[in-house]
This record gives structure tokens, sequence and C-alpha cells, in this order.
């Protein structure tokens, strides 16, 4: 009996902006930003996470291949390309089972996996787990994976970027653990799918941990920590909802056709915002506008925040008032503030924005 096909339309985004380096606006929170994967170029980061305007014309660190490789066709058929825009990289089998130690699936859990790709590790994860909802976005990767499928595995077609919380709910029906999450991410959307799984969680959806390979680069800015020149938006908005640990790297020729980087696997522990924010779009708000001008002062960056006020915006600064009811000594450059002493930042501003509109 063949399981369930599965399948999600892909809706179209209109491209919105994100922050660059040198302008504020326009700022998002977190969700949002999980959101710019959809449409146009994909959104990246600096080296410090904070993040900038993509180039239309520059080359994708994991979209394309340094070689346009075939693969097998369906049923024996005539080979076909390697879908550059997809940003597929596949994992060699030498490195499947060290992938999978790391993992160590128990026989009653439950995992999404994104991208599995030719199911180089979706099929040895469904043999040794209860259940595995693994998401492809490649319709043809996506056929060849549903006509081999055991019954443990539920092909769902189209974009993890598209899949909502009420979705996954659907789909968790008969599940009593809470479900974990494996993939190796694209590097042209890496950064919007953390932001997305850090938005499902928030939603109510129990995510227990993430083992997701990465470049290298990304991995670095997970797991930094402040005062590092690699600290910065990505760092503190994820590393505020999750736990992140670093576990192995690869180099270029773990993958087929082999990218120009290398990665490497982190574990993400999803728990509640520790701090909790008083308003977390405030908080996401504050962080990206800081990082804007990270090498500034705090109380330089601040008025890159819209609603710090100031001489360009006509209105009285509140720089002064919240960092002063913060604590915080604004002669700091924002790169080497805590992630709880952010929290504590934005939940000023929260404070007295809403003194100064009553």
């Amino acid at each position: 009996m063949k399981p369930e096909a599965e399948s999600l339309r892909s809706r179209p985004r209109d491209s919105e902006g994100l922050p660059g380096r040198d302008s504020p606006e326009p700022l998002r929170s977190a969700n949002a930003l999980s959101n710019s994967a959809g449409g146009g170029p994909p959104a990246r980061v600096d080296k410090g996470g904070a993040p900038r305007r993509s180039n239309p014309e520059a080359e994708s660190l994991r979209s394309r291949p340094r070689d346009s490789e075939a693969l097998p066709g369906r049923g024996g058929g005539a080979p076909r390309q390697v879908r550059k825009r997809f940003g597929q990289h596949f994992l060699e089998p030498a490195w499947v089972e060290k992938l999978l130690r790391a993992v160590a699936p128990e026989a009653d859990e439950t995992f999404f996996e994104i991208g599995p790709g030719r199911g180089a590790l979706t099929r040895p994860l469904a043999a040794r787990c209860g259940r595995v909802v693994a998401f492809e976005i490649d319709r043809d990767l996506a056929a060849t994976l549903r006509d081999e499928a055991p019954r443990s595995l539920t092909i769902v077609e189209g974009d993890f970027m598209d899949v909502t919380a009420d979705r996954l709910r659907d789909l968790l029906a008969d599940t009593a653990s809470s479900p974990r999450v494996v993939g190796n991410l694209p590097y042209n959307v890496a950064s919007p799918i953390l932001f997305k799984l850090v938005e499902l969680s928030s939603a109510g959806i129990a995510l227990a941990d993430a083992t997701l390979m990465l470049q290298r680069e990304v991995a670095d800015r997970l797991a930094a920590s402040p005062g590092t020149r690699e600290y910065g938006v990505l760092s503190i908005l994820i590393g505020h909802a999750a736990g992140v640990e670093r576990l192995f790297t690869l180099p270029p020729g773990a993958f087929r056709p082999m990218p120009k980087v290398a990665s490497a696997v982190v574990r993400l522990r999803f728990r509640p915002p520790d701090p909790p924010a008083a308003d977390p779009e405030v908080f996401a708000a504050v962080v990206q506008a800081i990082f804007t001008r990270r090498r500034k002062t705090l109380a330089n960056a601040l008025l890159a925040y819209p609603a710090a006020g100031g001489s360009k915006t006509g209105r009285p600064s509140l720089v002064p008032e919240v960092l002063g009811l913060a604590d915080l000594d604004g002669r700091r450059r924002p790169e080497t503030f805590s992630i709880t002493e952010l929290v504590h930042l934005a939940d000023a501003f929260a404070s007295v924005s809403r003194r100064a509109v009553l």
C-alpha cells in the first residue's frame, strides 16, 4: 500500500527587502525574516549575522554547482540535471552513517526532514525511527521518493517555507512525542529556514531539536559568542530561542556536486525564549537596527531604530532614558552585549515607548 501522497502549493511572494549595513529600514521581526526565502534573490547575511541585500548577479554559494551534473532519471529513464535554483548538493553515502550516529534516532520518534534529495539519509532514518515526514521542493525527487517510500515515510511535495503551524499539527495528529528535525539545508536559504523553525516553535509546534547541515560560516555565526566578529543578528535571534551545539565539519568532498566551501553539522535544542522579551517584535527590530552599525557605540547605533527618536526624526531622543532604564553603558559596541542584555534593552524601549505614546 502506498503512503498518502502529500502536496504543498508553493505561493508566490513579493520580494521583500532586508535591512542593509548602512540603512536600518525596513526593520522586521525574526518571523518576518523567515519569509524572505520565497521571492526574488535569497536574503544574505554579513559575517556578524546582520541581513543585507543580495546581489542578483552574485553566484549563490550552494545554488551553483561546479559542473552541471546529471542524476539518474525515474525508472531507469534519461538522467536529469541538478536543479540549480534549489541549491541541490547531495551527501555522499560515507557521511550518512556519521550523521545518523549524531542524530541517534529512537524507534518511537517522528522526524521532519527538510530537503531529503535522493533519500540517502531519508531511507535509513525511516528504518530506524517511527515515522519520517520529508519536505521536498523538487517534484522529480519527490515523485521518486514517493514511489519507493515505506509505510513509515510521508513525502510532502513543496517548499518547507510555505508550511504553516496548522499544517504541521495535521501531520502530527497521531504523534505522541515531540518531533525532531533533520536536514541538509541549501546555503542560499539556510538562514530563512532557521528563522522558520523558530517561528514554528514559538507558534506552539513542540520541536525537540534540529540536526542540520549548513555552510560552515553560518554555523560559526550560530555558535558565536559576544565580542567575536561572527556574533550578530543570527547568533542572537536564534540563540534566544534555542541552544546551539556544533557537532562536526564536512569537507566539500562530502557532497556531490562539490560546493566551494566547507559545511558543518549543528544541533539546535528548542526551548522557551531565555529570558523572555516583553515584546518579541521590538526585540527583533532593535537587534536588527543596532547591528547595521555594529562598530559604532550603542548610543549611536540605537539611532538606527526609528522609535528611538532624535534630531533626524524631529522627536526627542529616547536613547538616554532607555539606556538608564536598562542600566547599560552606551559607550560599548553592539557586538559586545549578551542576549540577556539586549532583551533588557528592548524591554526598556518597549516600556519607554508606551509611556511616550500615553
